[in-house]
């Protein structure tokens, strides 16, 4: 989306935007597959800007297409060309590994809405790197949590062979400490999942865990379903978001899933978001929306006590979270990730809708293993 085309956005949304104080790169993906997921990022994102009522908020967004080497263009034009002062936006790992230690290299601030690989939260972590969602292995964290308290012990787990997908199967045998029927890597992108399903029922498991994002978990969800195999099913709230429970249907019903948001955790800020997200875009918000919400607001909360010209203010603003957050608890942990509660939730439908409601908490006051790697 150019800037332009922004502007006709931001005006929708009551936002004007004066000479600004604090320019935003977000780069996010739009299109193709994944497009669902940097567009609740980035209508999240704008709804606080518009919220806040600032003016000197100034957000260039531009489409990754989900490619790295388009993503590595765009952060150059808008840190060479665009001079912005913080980025955000990118939503999968892979880009984010290509984008974001450059971006920090030339002091820029970056604050991500979603992709938290181990590798920016052990070794490559960067004073100027803040992440909003999580880190990678955690919703698999509190999925192995989950399992190992439901009395599961042989679980067959697979997921994508890239940094998230890496990280969620570590996430979730750390916490799970049971057997493995199987374990399977399988593409970035895939929508074809007989092979593995074949697996899964000569496998002997009493549980699945799966990590597919985006279109290849409806395509997983509904081949699974279609199979007739019944072995009980986990998972991250990645592939049983608001955006995807639509499309899988009743495939999805009585899942159990985990996040760290959901739309029915009791607090006014939260509240207040459901509803005035659903007033603006006609859609009941996601993870991703929250994430990109809470990201707006982590920012306007840092420009409320700091300029962006002095960093060291800057980062030490950003790292207080002086905010209200959807998820109630909010706080950094020393290498600038989450630490917060996890919840599991189960999809349910209310009406015509495919929803989740919470049923307990899988880790409390959750912050991540890679800490003692990061040296800021």
């Amino acid at each position: 989306m150019k800037k332009l085309m922004l502007a006709t956005a931001a005006l929708a949304l009551g936002v004007t935007f004066a000479s600004a104080e604090v320019k935003v790169g977000m780069i996010t993906t739009l299109s193709g597959g994944g497009a669902g997921l940097g567009i609740d990022v980035r209508d999240g994102f704008m709804l606080a800007v518009a919220q806040s009522g600032r003016d000197d908020i100034e957000v260039i967004i531009e489409d990754d297409q989900r490619k790295p080497d388009i993503a590595v263009q765009l952060a150059d034009k808008m840190i060479q060309s665009e001079r912005v002062d913080v980025m955000t936006g990118i939503i999968f790992s892979n880009l984010a590994m290509a984008v974001i230690p450059g971006a920090t290299a030339q002091g820029k601030f970056y604050l991500s809405p979603n992709a938290g690989p181990s590798a920016l939260a052990g070794q490559g972590c960067h004073q100027n790197y803040f992440n909003v969602a999580w880190q990678n292995d955690n919703l698999h964290e509190a999925a192995g949590a989950y399992a190992k308290n439901a009395g599961f012990s042989n679980s067959f787990i697979l997921a994508p062979n890239y940094p998230a997908g890496q990280d969620a199967l570590t996430g979730y045998k750390r916490t799970y400490e049971g057997e493995l029927a199987g374990e399977i890597f399988t593409q970035l992108g895939q929508t074809d999942y007989a092979a593995e399903i074949a697996q899964i029922r000569a496998s002997g498991a009493d549980s699945v865990f799966f990590f597919l994002p985006g279109g290849m978990g409806i395509s997983f969800l509904k081949q699974y379903d279609d199979s007739g195999v019944d072995i009980p099913v986990i998972g991250p709230a990645f592939s049983f978001d608001q955006g995807i429970l639509q499309a899988v249907g009743d495939a999805a019903l009585g899942v159990v899933n985990t996040s760290q948001w959901s739309k029915d955790i009791e607090n006014p800020t939260n509240a207040a978001f459901v509803e005035s997200f659903q007033a603006e875009y006609g859609r009941l918000p996601s993870l991703y929306a929250s994430q990109g919400f809470d990201t707006a607001n982590l920012l306007i909360s840092a420009m409320e006590q700091a300029d962006v010209a002095d960093a060291d203010a800057f980062r030490a603003a950003l790292r207080t979270a002086d905010f209200d957050s959807t998820r109630g608890d909010f706080s950094f942990g020393p290498n600038h990730h989450p630490v917060q509660t996890i919840y599991a939730r189960e999809v349910v439908k209310e009406g015509d809708v495919f929803t989740n409601k919470i049923i307990g908490v899988a880790l409390e006051d959750h912050g991540n293993v890679y800490t003692d790697q990061c040296q800021m």
